[in-house]
């Protein structure tokens, strides 16, 4: 289970949460599969935000990965777009569990994500990596750049 103060500080971040500058947009499309980039901007602002500091964590932790792998780290929660929850809610889907099909998305967000990643093209590195398998080392990375 997430510790509070985790989960305190993804609230706060949730909501006061900046829109990506364009030099930062500009290094996602480089980066990113088109369909890869169709899926991320469908995220929140604070989603993409999230993601970014999380790729940025990711990259410190593993300065040489492939780029299939860095796109694992940026594009890790994309499975939560099938929950379709907010902030509120997402407190409660982490607090109170699977009750709802809505909450169980939230909280299988890693199956998900990994499934519309592959319908997307996306490189088998980046697919399994975001299922939470693959590399050891890349998937112990992702858990704690994630973690904070």
């Amino acid at each position: 289970m997430l510790s509070l103060w985790h989960l305190i500080k993804r609230f706060f971040g949730s909501i006061t949460a900046s829109p990506l500058s364009a030099a930062e947009q500009v290094e996602l499309v480089a980066m990113l599969l088109p369909a890869e980039y169709a899926l991320f901007v469908r995220l929140a602002t604070s989603d993409q935000r999230h993601a970014l500091h999380v790729l940025r964590r990711f990259d410190r932790l593993v300065p040489a990965a492939p780029v299939a792998v860095r796109r694992a780290a940026l594009l890790h929660d994309i499975g939560k777009l099938e929950a379709g929850l907010g902030t509120a809610r997402r407190v409660a889907a982490t607090v109170i569990g699977p009750r709802t099909k809505a909450f169980r998305a939230y909280r299988e967000h890693e199956r998900i994500g990994s499934r519309m990643l592959a319908a997307a093209g996306s490189d088998p590195q980046t697919v399994s990596l975001v299922r939470g398998e693959g590399d050891v080392a890349h998937v112990a990375a992702l858990r704690r750049a994630d973690a904070v």
